[in-house]
């Protein structure tokens, strides 16, 4: 199980981060419902975790601005294991979206200082 607390009215949670040659920073992600894929990180964090390139891709912000975003690989321990993700790279708080939270039952008390909680769903 992760958790996290309700701060400012969002959903804050402690990830660490881990890049191509084993550097690990832990980082507090805001998590996004509206964004889909894993995670966001800023360029700097992308560059002092030397995060391989991968691609590039198009994605629309909340203001319905289309934006285009260089995607990194990463892994992060996400419930207690190691998961390699794909994190695009944005200079703004980090965004925890629902690519990682696929799969997970998400709860948030959301009133100053309440919990988050994020648990494995039982497999089907």
């Amino acid at each position: 199980m992760i958790t996290g607390v309700v701060e400012s009215d969002e959903g804050r949670i402690r990830l660490k981060v881990k890049g191509a040659r084993g550097r690990a920073h832990e980082v507090e992600a805001v998590i996004d419902t509206g964004y889909s894929e894993c995670l966001t990180l800023p360029s700097t964090l992308v560059a002092a975790l030397n995060l391989p390139w991968r691609s590039l891709d198009r994605g629309m912000l909340a203001d319905g601005t289309e934006c285009l975003f260089d995607v990194y690989e990463a892994q992060v321990v996400w419930d207690g294991k190691v998961c390699r993700i794909l994190v695009d790279e944005a200079d703004t708080h980090p965004l925890v979206g629902m690519g990682l939270l696929r799969g997970f039952e998400l709860k948030m008390q959301v009133c100053p200082h309440g919990k988050v909680t994020i648990k494995r769903l039982p497999l089907k």
